[in-house]
């Protein structure tokens, strides 16, 4: 395969005829993550291959850069591949487009990330191999795998799971393009490299869509092997000390900055900081247990004002893991119960209310909104032990940033992951209950007894003034409720007004609000609807198993009950009666949304179902309910005509 006298760097295995015309699908997952995906994946795989046994932190050196293109290995070769991709649509086509008006520059960014105190990769030497113990050749061959430790407690401790990771530093680069370099334990030095390109057609011959910056030999049997090159080529690629080093020139303008890269160190690992597991250098700035409060307590990367703290929340995760001392909080799935340390603080002035859902190694999985909370007054971090390590890690997305249960194909655990999280939010939510209640007693006791004497004598005169009698045992027998018969209405001459009649025609059914621009309407950008509130007794709800009925009845509402059609807007309203505009997600809650007096699919944006049908002034809706959607949530409902 190799040109006669000519070295090759990259290898392209062969296929007969091309048969997948995109780019890796992961590339674009990893793209959208930005800055942060890109530092998570590689501190997280540094983390874990620490040193076993050793009390020092990890170190990361992140650098960032500029190179000569000559001095790229092997980057003619790879231009020379671009040269022959054809796009067979519109989103290939612009990638495309967008590598060629990158190759032409003489000088070019990159970044790298060095890691120390670290094991580095084995069986660089071996080669193609079959054998977990060669970690370089599951690192530098295979995509999808990660490798596995012999020691179960290490495995479980570890942030990747999925094997995806890796090209996570593909997607920063124009050209897809990046490099690892290893020193081993007996001080090896080898470099490889990926390349994530489509199937494309070179000098007559079909190649995959994946490269790799390796040697090749052919084995007796015709087969042929991929070897590793010794490490000889520019510094910017030398690993001399053991550990891994990961390369990526063409770096994108996008993950070009430092500010974006040290706040994305401080959100993922703060806890692993803290603990002094880990160190980073970026450019110079060294990040520790001594100096990150330096970082979040600046302006220059984070928001100081906690009145101002809506979507950051690291400065407040900080002070939280380090002046609260951890409560104990007990989560079951329906079969196990696990056992974390909630790290909880309770502040007027925190407008956001987020927990930090953390892994025992010190990083960051999400910022947890509480159903019902997020609009409290609270910060918190969670962390357990190996066991809750092990299970949090299970329920991890491919890209570390969420828990979930949908990747989980068993139907039984996926079920006993579903009660998990949402046991899980319901005990934050007990804590945040109980600390409301003691940062808001009441004034003193009430005594009820008088109220309830009168509530229950009332009730009792109104069920007997409006129900004579109730049927029972299937209609054979009627008991009385009174002996006294309802007098019959006292009848109301001809200009004379029904009092009661009066009260109910007056209650509006709907109540008219700001009004609000209709940013959907391309055709009229300077129409305004009109919302309205709607009174809950116009609304009738029904949920069962997947469906939900909606009706609302405007046929006493003279504003709407003339129209057409209407959005109906989906507003969140918790036990205490606040009410959270912003925070339902219609899109996350229903698989469609049905028209059911015309039977047709109605657009579903944000928290808003758009052009509901109203006959004679009644709109119908039947929704479909997605497995994640919450069956005990409460609504107050608006209606835009």
């Amino acid at each position: 395969m190799n040109s006669v006298g000519t070295k090759q760097y990259w290898q392209f295995s062969p296929i007969n005829n091309i048969e997948e015309s995109n780019f890796n699908k992961i590339l674009e997952r990893f793209f959208n993550l930005r800055i942060s995906g890109l530092v998570r994946e590689n501190i997280q795989n540094a983390l874990d291959g620490r040193l076993l046994g050793s009390d020092k932190p990890v170190l990361v050196t992140i650098q960032t850069g500029t190179i000569k293109k000559d001095d790229i290995p092997g980057i003619d070769e790879v231009i020379q591949r671009i040269l022959c991709l054809k796009g067979r649509n519109s989103y290939t086509k612009e990638a495309i487009q967008h590598m060629h008006n990158k190759i032409d520059q003489d000088e070019v960014a990159y970044i790298s990330f060095e890691d120390s105190n670290t094991r580095g990769l084995k069986g660089a030497k071996n080669g193609q191999s079959d054998s977990k113990d060669d970690t370089w050749s599951i690192y530098a061959y295979n995509k999808g795998v990660h490798s596995e430790e012999e020691d179960a407690a290490v495995e479980t401790s570890r942030g990747g799971s999925h094997g995806v990771g890796k090209i996570a530093s593909n997607a920063a680069s124009d050209l897809n393009l990046m490099y690892f370099a290893n020193c081993d334990a007996e001080g090896n030095e080898h470099l490889g490299g990926t390349v994530q390109l489509i199937e494309h057609t070179y000098q007559d011959q079909c190649y995959r869509a994946s490269g790799y910056f390796t040697d090749i030999t052919t084995l007796a049997n015709n087969k042929t092997k991929f070897y590793p090159f010794f490490n000889t080529f520019h510094e910017v690629f030398s690993k001399k000390t053991r550990g891994l080093k990961i390369i990526i020139p063409f770096l994108r303008d996008e993950y070009n900055d430092e500010r974006e890269i040290i706040r994305s160190i401080c959100d993922s690992f703060f806890v692993s900081i803290l603990e002094k597991k880990l160190e980073v250098l970026v450019n110079g700035k060294h990040i520790t247990s001594e100096t990150i409060q330096s970082y979040v307590e600046d302006a220059f990367y984070y928001i100081q004002q906690k009145a101002e703290m809506k979507n950051e929340f690291t400065p407040l995760y900080v002070g939280t893991y380090l002046n609260e001392k951890p409560r104990k909080l007990p989560v079951s799935d329906g079969v196990d119960t696990y056992n974390f340390n909630l790290y909880f603080r309770y502040d007027e002035a925190i407008p956001k209310g987020r927990v930090a859902i953390v892994r025992t190694i010190g990083m960051k999985i999400e910022d947890k909104k509480i159903t019902g909370n997020v609009n409290k007054p609270f910060n918190a971090v969670l962390i357990g032990g190996a066991a809750e390590d092990a299970y949090l890690k299970s329920l991890e997305n491919e890209s570390h940033t969420e828990l979930s249960h949908e990747h989980i194909k068993n139907p039984q655990l996926q079920k006993r992951a579903k009660k998990f999280i949402s046991n899980l939010s319901r005990r934050i939510a007990e804590v945040i209950e109980e600390a409301i209640k003691q940062n808001n007693p009441t004034d003193g006791i009430m005594d009820t007894k008088d109220i309830l004497y009168i509530v229950e004598n009332e009730f009792k005169r109104d069920l007997e003034s409006t129900v004579a009698t109730v049927k029972i045992n299937k209609g054979k027998s009627v008991v009385k409720m009174t002996d006294d018969i309802p007098k019959k209405k006292k009848k109301l001459k001809k200009d004379e007004k029904d009092p009661k009649k009066t009260r109910e025609v007056t209650r509006n059914p709907v109540k008219r609000v700001k009004a609000q621009p209709d940013p959907s309407d391309e055709l009229d950008q300077d129409r305004v609807r009109n919302r309205y509130v709607t009174n809950p007794e116009i609304v009738e709800r029904v949920v069962f198993g997947t469906t939900e009925m909606l009706q609302f009845d405007f046929t006493s509402s003279k504003e709407i009950k003339k129209e057409t059609s209407c959005n109906i807007i989906f507003s969140i309203i918790d036990g205490m009666g606040t009410e959270y505009l912003d925070e339902f997600n219609a899109q996350a809650s229903y698989h469609k949304a049905i028209d059911y007096t015309t039977g047709n699919v109605c657009t579903v944006k944000n928290n808003t179902i758009e052009n509901v049908s109203i006959n004679n002034g009644v709109a119908q809706l039947k929704l479909e309910l997605k497995d994640s959607f919450n069956k005990s949530l409460k609504f107050v409902y608006y209606v835009e005509v």
